[in-house]
């Protein structure tokens, strides 16, 4: 939106989008075709195994012959966003201070169809970012019934 070239100086630009002069003049560094190549290894490795670390990564880099430290991988991971899954201490352990809402559905007869939906969401990783996924289910499919009087 800054335009170096008109005639309003930069400074007036950024105070009217305020916004700090220096991102006018920040220029993001270019990620090393090495990095890029790097990263791109370590996300097919996360895909295959969500559990793995940047130890573990970094030991099986090693053995597929590139020689990459921990504390490389640990800054790759953070900055592709990259956590591994594991299992975290006293997940089931509900707070107090939470209330615990009914389940409404337990008694409910469900006696048509589309009486009752449910929804859900999900990503899928792609070549290059990602596809979400929404679906609605419902009870049954409603049809139509009806008659034709002369």
């Amino acid at each position: 939106m800054i335009d170096r070239t008109h005639e309003l100086p930069v400074k007036h630009q950024c105070q009217i989008l305020e916004l700090a002069r220096s991102t006018a003049y920040y220029q993001p560094a270019p990620i090393a075709p090495e990095d890029l190549a790097l990263m791109r290894r370590i996300d097919e490795l996360h895909l295959e195994m969500p559990y793995a670390g940047a130890r573990m990564l970094s030991r099986i880099l090693k053995r597929e012959g590139q020689p990459v430290g921990r504390k490389r991988v640990s800054t790759l991971i953070q900055r592709m966003d990259i956590h591994a899954l594991y299992r975290k201490p006293n997940t089931s352990k509900r707070h107090p201070a939470h209330k615990v809402y009914p389940y409404l559905l337990r008694n409910l007869e469900i006696t048509r169809s589309n009486h009752l939906w449910a929804a859900d969401i999900t990503y899928i990783p792609m070549q290059r970012g990602f596809v979400y996924l929404f679906h609605i289910a419902t009870t049954g499919q409603a049809s139509w019934r009806g008659e034709i009087s002369a």
